[in-house]
């Protein structure tokens, strides 16, 4: 992947005079400013509760490059926070639904989507390209391991975290004495049982805050303008209307990272991760085959949101949106089942499904979630 950067855009097209007016009447960007702005490059990392504000004003503002690194599917209860997705992208993934929406709102910016999930093997090659790093992810092992990478190609990184009614913002390696995320984390928090969002809850204004706040320290570091949280930390209590802001130092000692391979406990310290929940599959040809011969022994739990669930099923199957899954009524439907069938989950893809089996794990319910999902179950019943 190539953006061609040696080509700088000296003028704005009769739209972008037009869209940006606000913008070029301000003495802080101006004409100069808002090109600086076209020709950029900003890779938000997470379309998600941070990332939707975050996508929506870095296209609003010209950013000209915006890449978004996601492999989740929009879910019903994303929606109360995460607005850069709507209703009826439910299912979807949540970089389609993204890009869908961003270009909608600005016609002028490319955008360049990535269907995977940060690892240690594809995050120094998906970062190279941009000029600043936006960490809007949702779990310390990815915050972890996106720090690690901008250390290493020298990115300036905006982090931003959220939970509850809290939030907190700041930048990352600025420059070559900029503190990072391990001065302000030196150990995984994930380590002390802090709860991840989807267990402790989030009011939605508060990602679109800290996302707007994210976006706004990318401008004046593009511009060149104002003061920068380089070495500050904005803390926000959103409940009390408490703003704290806190000083980071800068240790060497954190620094001195040149191999991600140095530090992968911190990016598996994550409590998706597949190696500590030791997801149980099933290929959908084996699955079929099974359901053939026992489907009276089996079963299949369909976690796709009812408005997909109602457009294809499987026979047979029944509807318990990932979102729900965790209810108590279900869980005890499910456990007084497991007693004589084999539990499996299915989603669209695959995905949906791995999340649904650990959290049935979680209840010690033993269940196989089936790869490649409906897609790939439909493949084969029609064939």
């Amino acid at each position: 992947m190539t953006f061609l950067k040696d080509i700088k855009f000296s003028f704005l097209n009769a739209d972008e005079q037009e869209r940006y007016q606000k913008h070029l009447t301000l003495e802080e960007i101006g004409k100069e400013g808002q090109l600086k702005l076209k020709n950029s490059s900003v890779l938000c990392v997470g379309a998600g509760g941070l990332g939707s504000s975050v996508l929506i004003y870095l296209a609003a503002a010209g950013i000209g490059k915006i890449g978004i690194v996601d492999n989740d599917h929009v879910e019903k209860s994303n929606l109360q926070r995460q607005v850069v997705h709507e209703t009826n992208a439910i299912g979807n993934l949540k970089i389609d639904s993204a890009k869908k929406r961003i270009n909608g709102l600005n016609p002028n910016i490319e955008i360049f989507t990535f269907d995977t999930r940060i690892t240690a093997e594809n995050v120094l090659e998906i970062i190279q390209e941009f000029d600043v790093i936006c960490d809007c992810s949702d779990n310390f092992g990815t915050r972890y391991l996106i720090n690690d990478a901008c250390l290493i190609k020298n990115k300036p990184l905006i982090f931003g975290s959220v939970q509850g009614f809290e939030g907190q913002v700041s930048v990352f390696n600025l420059n070559k004495k900029s503190p990072n995320l391990r001065d302000l984390l030196p150990e995984s928090p994930s380590k002390n049982d802090i709860p991840s969002c989807a267990e402790y809850g989030v009011v939605g204004v508060a990602t679109g805050l800290i996302g707007i706040l994210q976006v706004n320290e990318i401008i004046k570091i593009i511009l060149k303008k104002g003061e920068i949280l380089d070495g500050k930390i904005l803390i926000f209590d959103l409940l009390n209307m408490n703003i704290k802001k806190l000083h980071l130092k800068s240790d060497e000692i954190n620094k001195r990272i040149k191999n991600l391979s140095q530090f992968v406990d911190f990016y598996n310290d994550d409590e998706c991760s597949e190696k500590q929940n030791k997801i149980d599959r099933i290929n959908a040809n084996d699955f079929n085959k099974l359901y053939k011969a026992k489907s009276n022994k089996i079963l299949l739990i369909d976690v796709r949101e009812n408005e997909e669930f109602s457009t294809y099923a499987i026979e047979g199957s029944i509807s318990i949106p990932l979102s729900l899954l965790n209810q108590a009524s279900d869980l005890e439907f499910i456990q007084k089942e497991s007693l004589i069938k084999e539990i499996f989950t299915i989603c669209k893809s695959g995905k949906r499904s791995d999340k649904a089996s650990i959290i049935l794990s979680k209840f010690k319910i033993q269940s196989k979630s089936i790869e490649g999902g409906i897609e790939k179950l439909k493949q084969i019943l029609l064939n």
